[in-house]
């Protein structure tokens, strides 16, 4: 059964939800893509303050198409996360809470997750028409001049997801196929 969590997620919450669970996420989130993760790097070597505040936050690797007419949003589905995986400890260690992608994540970012006491969700593939139905609205908070892959905040209602890497480091991808059927 799924676990209904709120976003920001409650960082109490964090060390309950353990790899493999299931989970309907409702809340705001906050899309972010290669790009947009390019500049925050820049953005933090150059010791200047991000465009958005990501403490405690929620980071959704997608890029939601423009919505059709009478949607909030065209398709949303996630990016392969291990693209941001070189940007990824420097935000954890800012005080990023939660991240949302898919696929398995290099042995640094998982150290980096662990120590944050963060967490890592899989949405799954391959049902970004789905997931957008999840989508309550949508607002481009940074780098619009990068159009779908600009930061937008997003209000989402039970985006489901797995627990993919949880606060102790035990990883899905590590687990095997035990982890993914068992949907804590």
């Amino acid at each position: 059964m799924a676990k209904h969590i709120a976003s920001p997620v409650d960082p109490a919450i964090i060390p309950q939800l353990k790899a493999g669970d299931s989970v309907l996420l409702s809340g705001v989130v906050y899309t972010a893509r290669d790009a947009a993760h390019a500049r925050m790097l820049e953005t933090i070597k150059n010791g200047e303050a991000l465009p958005i505040d990501i403490r405690g936050q929620t980071i959704f690797y997608a890029g939601p198409t423009p919505a059709p007419p009478g949607r909030v949003s065209g398709a949303i589905g996630p990016t392969t996360s291990f693209r941001m995986d070189a940007f990824t400890p420097a935000l954890l260690e800012r005080g990023l809470q939660a991240i949302i992608g898919k696929g398995d994540r290099g042995a640094e970012v998982i150290r980096a997750i662990k120590q944050a006491g963060a967490v890592y969700f899989t949405a799954p593939a391959g049902c970004a028409a789905y997931l957008s139905k999840c989508v309550k609205s949508v607002e481009a908070v940074a780098y619009e001049d990068l159009g779908t892959e600009s930061i937008k905040r997003l209000t989402v209602h039970d985006l489901p997801l797995m627990v993919a890497v949880d606060c102790e480091g035990n990883d899905i991808y590590e687990l095997g196929p035990q982890a993914w059927l068992s949907g804590s």
